[in-house]
């Protein structure tokens, strides 16, 4: 699944094509998608682009009217191509641009999203999000006073949308190694030394993978196409039987809260 560094590099691929250009049509091939396709974005036509922003895992694309909001899901992707450009059976919607270019959204799950409000301060799914990690409003001493008395595993914990968005599974077993903690240690039992550390290495990771485009394990690509680079940087992720990079232990794989969770037993103790 894209997480936030992918959207983020989505976002920032695709913003120079539609930010400040119009937007002439938007043709919707498979309404059922995740949550139906909105309605109003079939009837969209010459509506300018004014901005693109993000929250949490969604791409929000700004117009004069309203807003489009764009969820990638399992294994969406949004690209640029021509006018011209062949048609896959898995793209799903296109937003056609006055500057000649399209932005294409293909999917092949479809559990993505594309909807449409007015106000996305009111809007439903934004409802219960908690900070944005690269928030000042996120901090050690946030993090510690919002885990007192958790008894949720730590990774669990992090991975949390209404305790801080867009820490997902690949980057919470990187950053739970890089703190030594491990992923089933109770929230409730981290001190605030260690969430301080936290909540800076959730900050570092996250911006050393949008630096580097993201994450491409299977779905993943940026919006021209390129893979996300930041799969070379991971340490411990996906590395089951491989010696640890710090002691050359071996690296072990559980479930945690259904999730594939790694773990070096000397270097992450509970």
């Amino acid at each position: 699944m894209p997480e936030l560094p992918e959207v983020e590099t989505a976002k920032n691929g695709i913003a120079p094509y539609l930010n400040g250009f119009y937007i002439e049509k938007i043709v919707v091939r498979q309404p059922k998608l995740r949550w139906p396709v909105s309605p109003e974005l079939a009837r969209i036509s010459h509506q300018k682009v004014t901005a693109l922003s993000r929250r949490a895992k969604y791409l929000i694309i700004h117009t004069e009217q309203g807003y489009i909001v764009g969820h990638l899901g399992m294994s969406g992707s949004v690209r640029i191509v021509p006018p011209d450009a062949t048609v896959d059976k898995h793209d799903h919607l296109d937003i056609v641009m006055s500057n000649g270019k399209i932005m294409r959204y293909n999917d092949p799950r479809r559990f993505g999203a594309w909807l449409w409000t007015e106000n996305p301060d009111e809007f439903h799914l934004f409802a219960k999000l908690g900070p944005e990690p690269l928030s000042d409003e996120f901090n050690g001493d946030y993090l510690f006073k919002k885990s007192r008395k958790k008894l949720t595993a730590l990774k669990s914990f992090i991975m949390d949308n209404a305790v801080v968005v867009g820490v997902g599974n690949i980057y919470a077993n990187e950053v739970l190694f890089q703190c030594g903690l491990h992923p089933e240690k109770p929230a409730g039992k981290i001190t605030k030394t260690q969430a301080a550390l936290l909540a800076e290495t959730i900050k570092k990771e996250l911006i050393r993978a949008i630096a580097q485009g993201g994450t491409t394990l299977k779905d993943f690509l940026q919006p021209d196409g390129r893979p996300g680079y930041f799969v070379q940087e991971l340490q411990i992720y996906g590395k089951k039987g491989e010696n640890c990079p710090k002691c050359g232990q071996k690296i072990e794989s559980f479930s945690v809260g259904q999730r594939n969770s790694y773990v070096c037993p000397h270097c992450q103790k509970k």
